[in-house]
């Protein structure tokens, strides 16, 4: 009595435990089956990881790069930016490039939520940049042509070679899915709103005419899309629509009071207006 209470295996003989530990077959098929499973789960799961972490690097230097093309309005050169805007890009795509060699021999689908966020945020950088140069929006087909990629020297084929028993190829590509795609462009309305009213502030006024219309054509075809996408796209419908309704708002008080407001002022104003239409509509 007030001694620790006896665990129910205790009350079998030591020698009896390890004589039934000695008597399970570790090589049978069904041991060798499990552990080939549990192999092929821990490989694909290290390699999911690896991904989140590639997407992650994407998604930062993306955003890096739009940042950056924000001070294209404000810049006295702003070729000087586009060119360092493409050097980042370059060194996202060759972070794409890794994504693409992880993915050899895989269905892409089963890891598409790992990539998904990187990919948006790059179409968005993309094509953010491709509209400051052409005023125009950039195809899923002319993106995927920039995410092929070769070997850029022996040394690294040979690596790839002597690694791998199979023969690997040279060529490594990445395909945007549509759904991307449109997250992407969808990311990309908030941009440009965003460039409406940095361009206003610039004395730049034919700007947010040439952007309400670009806008207009892009909410048009999200609402051909409606409710039969899937419901990341009809969610972002909503911001794309209040993106549109502030650089509408934008051009009418250019419109109405562009001559009464002093150029240095219209940002502020077109600021204050912003926000009063995000606190009708409920937006934080």
């Amino acid at each position: 009595s007030g001694g620790f209470r006896k665990r129910k295996h205790d009350n079998f003989p030591h020698g009896q435990r390890r004589e039934e530990k000695e008597n399970v077959n570790p090589p049978s098929a069904l041991m060798t089956s499990f552990k080939s499973f549990q192999l092929e789960l821990d490989t694909r799961h290290d390699k999911y990881e690896r991904l989140v972490k590639l997407s992650r690097d994407i998604t930062i230097e993306s955003k890096r790069t739009i940042f950056l093309l924000h001070r294209f309005t404000s810049a006295p050169n702003g070729e000087e930016i586009l060119n360092e805007s493409e050097v980042k890009l370059d060194a996202v795509r060759r972070k794409i490039k890794q994504v693409a060699q992880e993915l050899i021999g895989e269905d892409m689908y089963q890891f598409h939520r790992a990539i998904s966020p990187g990919l948006q945020e790059y179409v968005e950088a993309v094509s953010f940049q491709y509209f400051i140069k052409t005023r125009s929006l950039i195809s899923v087909e002319e993106i995927n042509k920039q995410l092929i990629f070769t070997a850029e020297d022996r040394e690294e084929t040979t690596n790839m070679t002597s690694n791998s028993h199979d023969k690997q190829p040279h060529t490594w590509s990445l395909k945007v899915t549509p759904v991307d795609y449109l997250l992407g462009v969808a990311d990309l309305t908030g941009e440009l709103m965003r460039l409406c009213i940095s361009s206003v502030g610039n004395g730049d006024i034919d700007t947010p005419f040439e952007l309400s219309q670009f806008l207009r054509q892009i909410y048009d075809g999200f609402t051909f899309i409606g409710n039969t996408g899937p419901y990341e796209v009809s969610k972002k419908l909503y911001t794309l629509k209040q993106s549109l309704a502030k650089v509408e708002n934008a051009c009418y008080t250019l419109k109405v009071r562009g001559s009464e407001i002093p150029k240095h002022m219209l940002a502020d104003v077109f600021s204050t207006k912003t926000e009063l239409i995000d606190q009708e509509e409920g937006l934080p």
